[in-house]
């Protein structure tokens, strides 16, 4: 079947795209429809106060936490004119600006007319990740007593960063997925921080419901966190057991449609305000697109997870399923640029079947990296005791954020994408990435070895002379002002590269009779990430790193 992303809207509202009305109806639920509304600023908003995990995390990150535009709340004049018209809210994200109504198409017509309205967009679905119950292995206990979970964490040299002692101990890692069941023993000594029910809106995650108990609606997630979470020596022991966990439940098994992609970039922005440095989400959303909309831009889920990126939190996502479908290619937000989405692999090593292939509508390769997604271990949810192996990506993107709980344990001075960087320049195709395994298996131990590499010279880095270069906003979004500080009559050059230190292009390049150059940069066609400014006056170079957000 044909899958289709919904881009416009309603036919009432003027956009620069054309208009499918068949596409307009599935953004209905009901006789309503759920919608994004977007504000053209922040009027009279009020800043969240982030924890102190949160000010530490972007501080070594390069990013201050004083008047940051993400944190001012969505404006709560705004909000409450829109309430007033007896619009039901149902989220709201303050990094897009944006909040989650539903409403009927009258209602639509009278929100366009505000003016403090942007646009209108639907909110799109997602399409859960399967998950298959498979029996058969039996690995042998060895000396660090992983039990089930042994051929797993070999896998990736997970058990190599154990013995040096990371197990993920001060690390917050935040998992959103169908709610989380605690019960079972080999969670007995999780380090559960904080958690939120973002379907019922309160702090329990496990099964609340006669209802939710008969659709077994945190079975996926509890599989899912025992990867990580597990401690159970000689049955099964997950990847980074002492981490700090966030727990999000965000996905209603319930519903045909499924839950909201506005739930997940909640959850996101809730896990990043409480100190998480880590997120790793087995979901996926797919029903709606066109493969040309997985071009690294296009998805809410996507932009969510490039904003949290840019915020200094490393984001891990299953690649998808789809490898055995007429779709094949992964799903958002795997598409995303700074993302690091995980495939599936066998425990020999080969590609599982069903795991979804790259590129990207915009021909990057995809996935990341791999680990082993089929018959993988993990605690069995419906039972306190028992354990069982289950397959899909859903299962090797924990093993992965796991890993990645560990690196930033060891490393934690290293920026989110160096941390990608790290997995995918060690991973066991580094050198022959391709569009199936992407960079490989993931290599944990090597990965915490790695180091950064850069055409410029660190030594040039060291300001020889007096002149300043300052660029504003940061992270930035669509373009940068760039300002160089220096004396008169100066001869200014300016260059953009890349954070692995490949040349992007020039943009200044002659004397200038100011005080101050102010340049702007568009970067249009680049992908999110990190970049380097060099400006260069009168032969005296400056860096300043920067971090592009699509």
């Amino acid at each position: 079947m044909k899958i289709t992303f919904l881009v416009i809207l309603f036919p009432y509202i003027l956009f620069s795209k054309k208009i499918d009305q068949q596409k307009i109806e599935l953004a209905k639920r009901g006789s309503n429809y759920r919608v994004w509304v977007y504000f053209n600023d922040k009027n009279e908003s009020e800043p969240l106060t982030p924890s102190l995990h949160t000010i530490e995390r972007r501080n070594n990150h390069g990013y201050s936490s004083d008047d940051l535009w993400y944190d001012l709340q969505v404006s709560s004049n705004y909000i409450n004119q829109i309430a007033s018209m007896g619009i039901i809210i149902k989220n709201e994200s303050r990094w897009l600006n944006a909040i989650a109504v539903i409403c009927s198409k009258l209602d639509l017509s009278k929100i366009v007319q505000l003016p403090f309205v942007k646009k209108i967009e639907p909110v799109l679905g997602y399409k859960k990740l399967y998950l298959d119950k498979i029996d058969g292995i039996n690995p042998s206990s060895r000396d660090f007593d992983y039990g089930n979970a042994q051929a797993q964490i070999e896998q990736i040299n997970v058990h190599l960063l154990h013995n040096q002692g990371y197990t993920g101990e001060g690390v917050r890692i935040l998992l959103m997925d169908t709610g989380f069941d605690l019960t079972h023993n080999a969670l007995d000594s999780i380090n559960v921080i904080n958690q939120w029910d973002f379907i019922n809106g309160d702090s329990e995650t496990a099964n609340e419901t006669e209802d939710e108990e008969n659709i077994s609606q945190d079975y996926h997630g509890t599989a899912v966190l025992s990867t990580i979470a597990a401690n159970a020596p000689g049955e099964l022991v997950g990847v980074a057991f002492d981490a700090e966990f966030l727990l999000a439940k965000t996905e209603d098994v319930s519903q045909e449609i499924q839950q909201e992609e506005d739930d997940y970039v909640a959850g996101l922005e809730w896990g990043e305000l409480n100190g998480a440095s880590v997120v790793s989400t087995s979901l996926g959303y797919l029903d709606w697109y066109e493969y040309s909309d997985l071009d690294g831009n296009t998805a809410v889920t996507t932009i969510g997870v490039d904003i949290a990126v840019g915020l200094g939190m490393v984001c891990v996502t299953a690649a998808g399923n789809e490898g055995n479908d007429d779709w094949y290619y992964i799903i958002a937000p795997a598409d995303a640029d700074s993302v690091i989405s995980v495939g599936a692999v066998w425990e020999n090593g080969d590609i599982a079947s069903f795991s979804s292939h790259g590129p990207t509508a915009d021909g990057r390769i995809k996935p990341e990296v791999c680990a082993r997604g089929r018959q993988t271990w993990c605690i069995s949810p419906n039972s306190t005791v028992n354990y069982s192996q289950l397959s899909g990506t859903s299962l090797a993107c924990p093993l992965v954020g796991g890993a990645v709980v560990l690196i930033r344990q060891a490393r934690p001075e290293w920026t989110a994408m160096e941390v990608r960087e790290a997995m995918m320049m060690t991973a066991s195709m580094a050198d022959s990435a391709n569009n199936t395994y992407g960079h490989g298996i993931v290599n944990a131990a090597a990965a915490i070895e790695y180091v950064t590499t850069s055409i410029i010279d660190q030594k040039d880095i060291v300001p020889k002379g007096f002149h300043i270069l300052d660029a504003y906003p940061n992270p930035f979004n669509p373009s940068l002002n760039i300002q160089v500080f220096m004396d008169k009559e100066s001869f200014v050059k300016v260059d953009i590269f890349s954070y692995n230190g490949k040349y992007i292009e020039n943009l200044f390049n002659t004397k200038s009779i100011n005080l101050i150059q102010t340049i702007n940069w568009n970067p249009k066609n680049l992908p999110s990430g990190v970049y380097f400014i060099r400006s260069n006056v009168n032969g005296i170079d400056l860096f300043k790193k920067v971090t592009y957000i699509k």
